[in-house]
């Protein structure tokens, strides 16, 4: 498999390269090899050169972050829209990644990392040190992690069997689907200070309907009583049934009225993986007025049609379980996709991954570890349901320009911040 570099981030699209003629040139990899790549060592003149562009840049988007594929205002949380910014954030994180394979940076961080996990009697990975390690990573299905994971064929169907049952139970998928719908509606009411188009317009009436339409469907109610509910009498009539494939139609439309619209691609992305589910289960009723009973045999019948429809490859399937773990919806993103480390004891393993910050102030940092944490976590949740041997530890890595060093622990696990200087 052919690695493919970028251009010089520094000087346009051409190449520079150390010669004869004292040139330089920038081979940086950015994406993952099946084979481990050759990767010859940048001189330190171009360091040099790079430092003062990473230093603005970090300036430039100190109060920014890239997370989950959007760009957010660490400081309101807020969706960014701009287009120069997002092309910046691109570019400082690449120059930062060919930092980290500095060997001057890693052996500093490397010092550090060791001593601090060898007082904590951690496993101690030497973390980052070959290319791919550096990549990024969109995490979007189950086939993804456990191919990250070296997940057997046989121990993926029992990663199946053990989360269908969890994550399409009626409650997760209508919270999902709302999730979604809530999430484009706040990003469309966002979006409302610049001219709406038409396509716009309409696809928030259309919104509005998912989430009425949705409201039908979701019966339970802990604190109702719901379970008292009777089907209506023998010749009474009946108020008409609808079906989830009403739902289908409406999303179908949605993704029609929105598909021009690249401010919401990661909403109506969703939009478009969740369809996969509603496919599957268009025939099943959806009425609050049939009685408890049959209202609680449609929602199981959801739950069966999913569990045995949705494959492992499912990205419905993963976004379902994105829910059920932590509420929310969008794939994770993750800067430096690390590895999985073998402490050679048999039965204790360390699994790192690795962000890339544009500031070290206390809101930034927490934010990434959250990040992070959520990203592992999701990792060693699969790892569990697979049954794999031997313990599985988690480590994080964040990096910055300027920062100070220093390690934090959260949820029992342990991060650290390191400083890209020079």
């Amino acid at each position: 498999m052919a690695c493919k570099h970028i251009p010089n981030l520094l000087y346009g699209t051409k190449y520079f390269k150390i010669n004869r003629n004292g040139a330089m040139h920038l081979k940086v990899m950015l994406y993952h090899c099946l084979e481990e790549p050759h990767e010859e060592p940048l001189p330190y003149e171009w360091y040099e050169k790079a430092f003062p562009k990473l230093t603005k840049l970090t300036h430039l988007l100190k109060n920014v972050d890239l997370i989950d594929g959007r760009l957010v205002d660490i400081n309101d949380h807020s969706t960014v829209v701009d287009g120069h910014l997002e092309r910046s954030m691109h570019t400082l994180k690449s120059l930062a990644r060919a930092f980290l394979g500095c060997p001057l940076v890693q052996e500093g961080s490397t010092t550090k990392v060791m001593a601090s996990l060898a007082a904590a009697k951690c496993t101690s990975p030497i973390c980052f040190s070959k290319p791919w390690e550096r990549e990024p990573i969109t995490v979007n299905s189950l086939t993804k992690v456990c191919n990250f994971l070296n997940i057997s064929a046989q121990q993926r169907k029992l990663v199946r069997f053990t989360i269908c049952p969890q994550v399409t139970q009626h409650q997760i998928w209508t919270g999902a689907l709302e999730e979604i719908l809530n999430g484009l509606k706040f990003e469309m009411d966002s979006l409302n200070g610049q001219l709406p188009s038409k396509g716009t317009k309409m696809a928030q009436q259309i919104v509005s309907n998912c989430l009425k339409f949705l409201d039908t469907a979701i019966s339970y109610d802990p604190d109702s009583t719901s379970w008292m509910r009777l089907a209506p009498a023998k010749g009474v009539d009946k108020p008409a049934s609808h079906t989830w494939e009403d739902s289908l139609e409406m999303f179908n439309d949605l993704i029609k009225c929105l598909r021009n619209e690249k401010e919401l691609l990661l909403h109506v992305t969703k939009v478009e993986v969740m369809k996969e589910g509603l496919s599957q289960i268009k025939d099943v009723l959806i009425n609050k007025n049939i009685g408890y009973k049959e209202t609680r045999y449609q929602e199981s019948l959801v739950q069966k049609k999913l569990s045995k429809t949705l494959g492992h490859s499912s990205r419905c399937l993963f976004t379902l379980l994105l829910y059920y773990l932590y509420g929310n919806v969008l794939d994770i993103e993750v800067d430096l996709s690390g590895g999985v480390y073998g402490s050679g004891e048999g039965n204790k393993f360390c699994l790192y991954m690795g962000k890339i910050l544009t500031s070290d102030a206390e809101n930034m940092v927490w934010s990434g570890v959250k990040q992070l944490d959520r990203a592992l976590g999701l990792f060693k949740f699969v790892w569990e349901a697979a049954g794999m041997k031997g313990v599985l530890e988690l480590q994080g890595h964040l990096w910055c320009v300027g920062a100070e060093d220093r390690s934090l622990t959260y949820r029992g696990n342990m991060f650290f911040v390191h400083r890209i200087c020079l």
